[in-house]
């Protein structure tokens, strides 16, 4: 008998869910502060079989957390002690932001899935950054090359008008690429207003080369950049995308953000309009995202990684998309129901698949 689910329908499940998060969450980072890290580690480190490569990173573990758990660079540490290869912080945007009024945060719980219009609620790039800097520091002291990777997610501020959105991205790489292993370009939440319209080849073309030069310029290195788009892209928007970011030598694609779609769901209806607007993450989400990954793999090949988020919950569903042509996987929302052995459980039915495989 899995213990977390029932401790979550009885602890969290009738609680707001922002504040079930931010609880959640503190326990996590309460359990790195008094030193029992190390003691959760001998049971959630992943096995040495699972070190994978991509876009010139080791990682730990193809298995990573996806940008959303920890907007704000709070807990890198706690979350690389619960067996994440990767933890991708924000998103995070110029300015601080408050976000959007609430609530902003939803389950639904039959769905094993959930609505959010947080609105990149954040402290800033320029309040991040020095933790960024500083988790970095004591992770390369206590695993050396071998640490889990850190990962950047940046966004546009909100009132930042579409026409100065490539400046305002600039803002966040300058700050924040010194400390990122690799840095995300998020034009895909359904949560800021227009932002999706910055998919569009023409539009992002000017956003990537901008943030590729200002990262470069700030870090004094080439930071691996990624863009990351959303389920609701229609086929002949994805194949420029792709296009796109292989003209400009990108790293990678992360595929998919949240959906605006509602199809499909087990949830009463009316729970589900109760929600409002705002994206959907979660178990529904994980047909579209496997046919975005697998139609992406067929237009990229190798020639740049994949990585893929969206309805991921079980080793199956990492060894699928690995199969599919990701380079890594990152899950999320199955985090928030599964509890925090989630990513320890993962790689260890990781390991026993390659191991068996090895056989």
């Amino acid at each position: 008998m899995r213990v977390y689910p029932l401790f979550f329908r009885a602890a969290f499940s009738w609680m707001d869910a922002e504040r079930a998060h931010r609880i959640g969450f503190g326990a996590i980072r309460a359990v790195h502060g008094v030193g029992l890290g190390g003691v959760l580690e001998r049971f959630t480190a992943p096995a040495e079989s699972l070190r994978t490569s991509a876009f010139g990173v080791e990682f730990p573990s193809p298995f990573g957390l996806a940008a959303g758990f920890d907007k704000e660079g709070l807990g890198i540490e706690a979350l690389a002690e619960l067996g994440f290869g990767h933890v991708e912080v924000g998103t995070i945007t110029g300015q601080a932001q408050p976000g959007n009024p609430k609530p902003r945060l939803f389950r639904l719980v039959k769905d094993r899935a959930v609505v959010n219009r947080m609105g990149f609620n954040n402290d800033g790039a320029a309040t991040v950054a020095p933790r960024l800097a500083t988790a970095r520091a004591a992770l390369e002291k206590k695993y050396g090359s071998r640490r889990p990777v850190i990962g950047v997610n940046i966004g546009k501020t909100k009132v930042v008008p579409l026409e100065d959105a490539v400046a305002d991205y600039r803002v966040s790489a300058r700050a924040l690429s010194p400390y990122a292993d690799y840095l995300v370009v998020n034009v895909s939440s359904p949560n800021t207003p227009g932002l999706r319209l910055l998919q569009s080849a023409d539009s992002l073309r000017p956003l990537l080369e901008a943030v590729r030069e200002e990262s470069t310029a700030s870090a004094g290195r080439r930071v691996p950049l990624l863009v990351k788009i959303a389920p609701d892209l229609e086929d002949a928007d994805l194949h420029d995308v792709a296009q796109l970011a292989l003209e400009l030598g990108l790293e990678g694609i992360i595929a998919t953000n949240t959906t605006i779609g509602r199809d499909g769901l087990a949830s009463d209806p009316a729970a589900v309009e109760a929600c409002g607007a705002g994206g959907l993450s979660g178990a529904p989400l994980k047909a579209r995202s496997l046919e975005v990954l697998r139609r992406l793999a067929s237009i990229v090949g190798d020639r740049l990684a994949l990585v893929s988020v969206g309805g991921v919950e079980t080793a199956s569903d990492v060894q699928e998309r690995l199969a599919a042509g990701a380079s890594l996987v990152q899950g999320y929302t199955a985090f928030l129901y599964e509890g925090p052995f989630w990513a320890a459980s993962v790689n260890r039915g990781l390991a026993v698949r390659k191991d068996t495989a090895r056989a």
